[in-house]
């Protein structure tokens, strides 16, 4: 059974940038503990024995960049252009998949902290359930407010779950979701939201509250810190 892990990664970064001086860095060529964000998140893959191959997603004038930073990860089979959002990159990725690939991870490229257990788990788990997405449980109170910030309900928190990558789904199932989002231009923050427009349930799985993604510089203090915690 052959997977494919896809790897967007070509976004600029701006809220990260904004409290940053060197603006001109993009998120994922970042380092964290000497090595950059894009390099730590795809160690993770070229460790996990389930992963075949790994296709990156990059912004067009990045690619030979990407490339070049990637060159010593066998597992890395492509660098393809991304799209103007994260929706489209991945698309452009899963078309650029082989047709032998019988499942797909999909991966931030900006969560470096996701380890090869929890890549595996998800991908021994969608071997039965076809659709399958990590995630944590919410830890403080949810709220549904209005655009002035009125409360509406207050949500059981039990129920609630912060959804994470690797989401991990048949390659057959989650190439019909995105040709399908495209061809009625609906368009979804989550690639199992894809899914589940299909009409297919998705199985969620304990991800961990390691697995952040990068998003602002405090994001960077924090990824220090759980590194150091690993002992990296």
């Amino acid at each position: 059974m052959k997977v494919t892990a896809i790897i967007p990664a070509a976004g600029e970064g701006k809220r990260l940038n904004a409290g940053l001086q060197s603006g001109a860095i993009k998120k994922q060529f970042l380092e964290i503990s000497g090595k950059s964000i894009l390099s730590m998140t795809v160690s993770a893959f070229e460790e996990c024995q389930s992963v075949d191959d790994v296709i990156v997603v990059a912004d067009k004038e990045d690619i030979e960049l990407t490339k070049d930073l990637l060159k010593d990860y066998k597992k890395v089979k492509k660098v393809v252009a991304g799209g103007a959002k994260r929706q489209e990159s991945v698309h452009n990725g899963l078309q650029s998949a082989s047709q032998d690939t019988d499942i797909v991870v999909i991966h931030d490229g900006a969560r470096p902290l996701v380890t090869k257990e929890l890549i595996s788990n998800a991908i021994t788990e969608a071997k039965t359930s076809k659709a399958v997405v990590t995630g944590v449980p919410a830890k403080d109170t949810i709220k549904t407010v209005t655009p002035d910030r009125t409360v509406l309900e207050t949500l059981d928190r039990q129920m609630i779950w912060m959804v994470q990558t690797p989401q991990v789904f048949k390659f057959d199932l989650i190439k019909e979701a995105y040709e399908r989002a495209k061809k009625i231009g609906y368009s979804a923050t989550d690639d199992s939201k894809l899914v589940e427009r299909l009409g297919i349930s998705v199985k969620m799985i304990m991800g961990s509250y390691e697995n952040i993604k990068i998003t602002t510089k405090e994001d960077l203090v924090i990824a220090e810190a759980i590194l150091a915690g690993r002992g990296s």
